[in-house]
């Protein structure tokens, strides 16, 4: 949990990759995202997490390989990772101030 809990910078990098390969909606990652957050992990990485498990899971991204062409899935993959990476780091900055 250290990794998930300290300062280091790789906590919501990992959290968003460990995301990937799960499968579920935003109500079945709150119970988890509930157990992060009591055994002391960062509010952006749990965030991360979430939003890594609903964007960008592996099943999702093949369901969605059948309906868009691969470049536009590539451009949606990019946009929603650095829009996660940037959220995780910016409530993992201002953390201190929401609780």
């Amino acid at each position: 949990m250290k990794v998930l809990g300290g300062d280091g910078p790789f906590g919501v990098i990992l959290a968003t990759a460990a995301g990937i390969p799960m499968y579920a909606d935003i109500f079945g990652t709150i119970p988890i995202a509930e157990a992060l957050l009591a055994k002391g992990a960062r509010l952006g990485v749990v965030l991360s997490f979430m939003m890594g498990v609903t964007t960008l899971s592996l099943p999702s991204l093949i369901l969605l390989r059948k309906a868009v062409k691969p470049r536009l899935l590539g451009i949606f993959v990019g946009v929603c990772t650095v829009g996660i990476l940037i959220v995780g780091y910016l409530f993992n900055g201002i953390q201190g101030m929401l609780l």
